[in-house]
């Protein structure tokens, strides 16, 4: 009895060992696209932010021109002014990294407020695409 049972284990020794294998690649493929998932979503994720970021700035010169009607209409906020609006500009600069800007547009008391930024970092993008620009634009319209 005892040769018997020696003689199965000889048979299935090296069944259990690629039953392994095959297991343990197919975690490393789930793994690996769990990971390409989360490079993804980060990249979402970053996105996201600036656009919030990009939001907030928008609202702040908004609230900025509407506390100060009579500088507004006087060109204070215009592009290139300085003061507040030159704050503004460094603001922009800081929280959307190197290349965004800030533009203002009035028309009387219709103010468009547009901020752009390259957000090639955020951007997912298919295998063949080489453009290395991706600007964003966020356009902000009010009247005050």
């Amino acid at each position: 009895m005892s040769t018997h049972t020696i003689k199965r284990c000889f048979n299935e020794r090296g069944s259990s060992l690629i039953e392994v294998l095959i297991a343990v690649v197919i975690i490393s493929i789930g793994l690996l696209s769990v990971a390409a998932l989360q490079t993804v979503a980060l990249k979402s994720n970053h996105g996201s932010y600036n656009r919030s970021q990009a939001t907030f700035l928008a609202y702040d010169l908004a609230d900025r021109m509407r506390a100060a009607p009579a500088s507004a209409l006087n060109g204070d906020y215009d592009d290139g002014a300085g003061g507040d609006r030159a704050e503004w500009d460094a603001r922009v600069l800081a929280q959307l990294n190197t290349g965004a800007v800030g533009l203002v547009t009035r028309n009387n008391r219709v103010v468009t407020i547009r901020i752009r930024w390259n957000d090639n970092r955020a951007r997912i993008r298919a295998e063949n695409d080489v453009n290395d620009a991706a600007l964003i634009d966020f356009i902000y319209r009010m009247e005050f």
